[in-house]
């Protein structure tokens, strides 16, 4: 095994030795009255297993950064059943390890800034969250199986960390389960993923099979049958709609901002919702052999790119707001695979990683400060909050892609990609994906505008709406993850005009010339965008300067409702799925328990009435024990008598 292959099977190793000591913690001890409030050398070691499993992954991933020239792959076969074999292995190329980096960064920006966020229990009086230690362990092991799926050789062991996240969602997502709100969430989202998980786990199958090995090289490598192969991406394309919260698997997100603020930017920036961009990324020349595949997840990311971003216009609460905006930009990233650029839909994945990690950060602190998630309850935060103001300026400037931010670049390649596709048909989908993305996009960049416009008023100008509120910036423990991620979040788009950059997000790193602009394209394309987002915010802002009293949402009339509802799509969800599902189980257990324990119960009865009447007999009296011996004996001689009689 080289020195690039050990780094890459390291990676995953060290925050996945992190987690499992840390679940090895004992609980705070009780006090006499029953409540927990020790524990503090348990957090203690908490925190440094935490840091110093995402900052040695951080490290393995810059060192493999720096090291990686050209794609790597080293496994070693695991299990062999009759001719199919799962090996254990690493497949390293420059996507995977920026990827990498990025995962790495964010996670250690969450263990850092959760030190000071969940310094007090949620809701609580104590001095420390005495569930610090396993949330710690779980931010781990989350981590350790993004970063499996990253360098995974093989497409089991990428199923394994796939669904590792998952368990680790459901259990940061309930962090506080004195919050009915938050089970409730972590529920929902286990659900609605594991159902995109079960056509994930078919179409993995379908291709192991096809091609006799679980190795994502042979698998690329295989020539599969038509059918086969297009039912196989259709099927993985379910898990990638319920992992990165894609119509019509998207109504988990916005419900997971119960969970703590942190971990929504860990599932929002770096894990769960980047996994199902990056596995169709990994498996791309699969889906590029199928057209149909691309025209589903062409219509699939340009009506969730809308969806997310008209229901962000009219919420209250400032997380829902984020999580619809996320919603909205992995549509954008989807939309880059659908017409045919994997390296776009990589570039924005970076950069959205970046800004989106802020914007939860900045939100974070707001909360903290103000101790409410209602921008209809904040106001006015800019003078007590300096240093939130200007990072939550920087990433929604980048979010909303003003220029020259890091998302003002990739979402122009996303753009532009489209574009291409459109007027020249140059994408393997049918041309009329390109355009349904690149309208969409268009759409998307001018009410992204609107809303995050609208955010940034309504939560740090104006008048304050909560008088005997004292905001201020955190401190400096949660401070310093927001100034440190402000700058990818910035300047992260420049990036993409370094010809070394670009080369490593390419699935072919040997196609064009450093001549090529592959990622950030400069011309007259841009002139649309820009006027698009410059009417976007300042329709918002004409708005507010109206009545900075009121909400620019009001702007949106009868569809304000509509809008914060997310189209009653999860009333529909509930009424069509939900609703059915539930009465059909009531249905099965009630005749599980009428029927067949019915029949069972009922059978035992029987034998046991029958029993006690056979054993009342036998404990009869003498005369009437005696009577019935003469009757019985008198039975059987009839009997006798009248078989001999017959002939």
């Amino acid at each position: 095994m080289s020195t690039t292959t050990l780094l890459g099977a390291l990676l995953p190793a060290v925050p996945l030795v992190a987690g499992l000591l840390g679940l090895l913690l004992p609980p705070a001890p009780r006090d006499a009255d029953g409540s927990r409030t020790g524990g503090d050398r348990a957090r203690r070691v908490a925190i440094a297993l935490g840091v110093a499993g995402a900052a040695g992954a951080l490290a393995l991933a810059v060192a493999l950064l720096v090291t990686l020239d050209r794609p790597a792959e080293a496994s070693t076969t695991w299990v062999d059943l009759g001719g199919l074999t799962v090996s254990l292995g690493v497949r390293l190329d420059g996507a995977a390890a920026l990827v990498a980096v990025a995962v790495a960064a964010v996670a250690l920006a969450v263990q850092v800034y959760s030190v000071g966020y969940l310094r007090r229990g949620p809701h609580d009086d104590v001095d420390t969250d005495h569930r610090y230690p396993p949330y710690a362990a779980q931010i781990s092991l989350f981590t350790a199986a993004m970063l499996l799926v990253v360098v995974a050789g093989d497409l089991i062991l990428l199923l394994v960390g796939w669904e590792v996240m998952g368990i680790c969602s459901y259990l940061l997502i309930a962090h506080d389960r004195r919050l009915p709100e938050a089970p409730a969430a972590a529920m929902k989202a286990f659900l609605v993923t594991r159902v995109g998980d079960v056509g994930f786990l078919l179409g993995i199958a379908l291709l192991g099979v096809s091609a006799g090995s679980f190795r994502v090289a042979d698998v690329l490598a295989h020539d599969h049958a038509t059918g086969t192969l297009t039912a196989a991406c259709l099927l993985l394309l379910a898990g990638v709609a319920g992992k990165s919260a894609q119509f019509p698997l998207h109504t988990w997100l916005p419900d997971a901002m119960a969970g703590p603020t942190p971990i929504s930017a860990l599932i929002h920036a770096a894990t769960m919702v980047a996994a199902g961009v990056y596995a169709v990324t990994r498996l791309y020349p699969l889906f590029e052999a199928t057209p149909v595949a691309l025209a589903v997840l062409g219509v699939m990311a340009s009506v969730t790119l809308l969806l997310g971003a008209f229901a962000a216009t009219a919420q209250d609460d400032l997380k829902r707001v984020l999580a619809w905006s996320t919603v909205s930009q992995i549509g954008y990233m989807t939309g880059a695979l659908a017409v045919g650029s994997p390296p776009a839909a990589l570039f924005h994945l970076l950069t959205h990683a970046a800004f989106k990690a802020l914007l939860f950060l900045a939100a974070g602190a707001v909360i903290h400060a103000v101790g409410t998630t209602l921008m209809s309850r904040m106001g006015g935060l800019r003078r007590g909050m300096p240093v939130t103001f200007w990072c939550t300026v920087v990433g929604l400037g980048a979010l909303a892609g003003v220029p020259p931010l890091s998302g003002f670049w990739s979402k122009d390649g996303v753009l532009t990609v489209a574009q291409e596709a459109a007027l020249h048909g140059s994408g393997p989908a049918p041309a009329w994906v390109g355009w349904l993305v690149w309208l969409a996009g268009l759409v998307g960049v001018a009410v992204t505008a609107w809303y995050a416009t609208r955010l940034l008023l309504r939560t740090f100008l104006g008048e304050a709406r909560m008088p005997l509120a004292h905001p201020h910036d955190p401190p400096a423990v949660m401070r310093w993850p927001l100034l440190l991620l402000a700058v990818p979040a910035a300047l992260l788009g420049l990036a993409g005009f370094d010809w070394a950059f670009a080369r490593r997000l390419l699935l072919a790193p040997t196609a064009g010339e450093p001549g090529e602009r592959l990622l950030v394209h400069v011309g007259p394309e841009l002139l649309l965008p820009l006027a698009l987002l410059a009417a976007g915010a300042g329709l918002a802002w004409l708005r507010w300067r109206r009545d900075p009293a009121a909400d620019p949402a009001t702007a949106l009339g009868p569809l304000r409702p509509v809008f914060a509802a997310a189209f009653r799509l999860d009333d529909a969800q509930r009424a069509l799925v939900v609703r059915p599902t539930k009465a059909l189980a009531r249905a099965t257990r009630t005749a599980d328990e009428v029927v067949v324990d019915g029949a069972v119960e009922g059978s035992g009865r029987a034998a046991l009435g029958l029993g006690g009447g056979l054993a009342a007999l036998h404990r009869a009296a003498l005369p009437r024990a005696a009577v019935g011996v003469l009757a019985g004996a008198l039975l059987i001689g009839l009997a006798a008598v009248m078989i001999g009689v017959v002939p």
